[in-house]
């Protein structure tokens, strides 16, 4: 679950840098990086640490 949510992290600051820099790719990385933090965060609230 970890690594879910450290990898939607790593790709949306490297999707941040990219929109700063006008570089390509910048809007597909920010889709993927918060998908992947979203989908860690449904998942943390349907599933219950035990």
């Amino acid at each position: 679950m970890d690594k879910l949510k450290n990898l939607g992290f790593s790709i949306g600051i490297f999707a941040c840098l990219f929109k700063i820099m006008s570089w390509a790719g910048a809007n597909i990385l920010l889709i993927i990086g918060l998908s992947l933090l979203g989908l860690y965060f449904l998942i943390k609230v349907f599933i219950k640490n035990k």
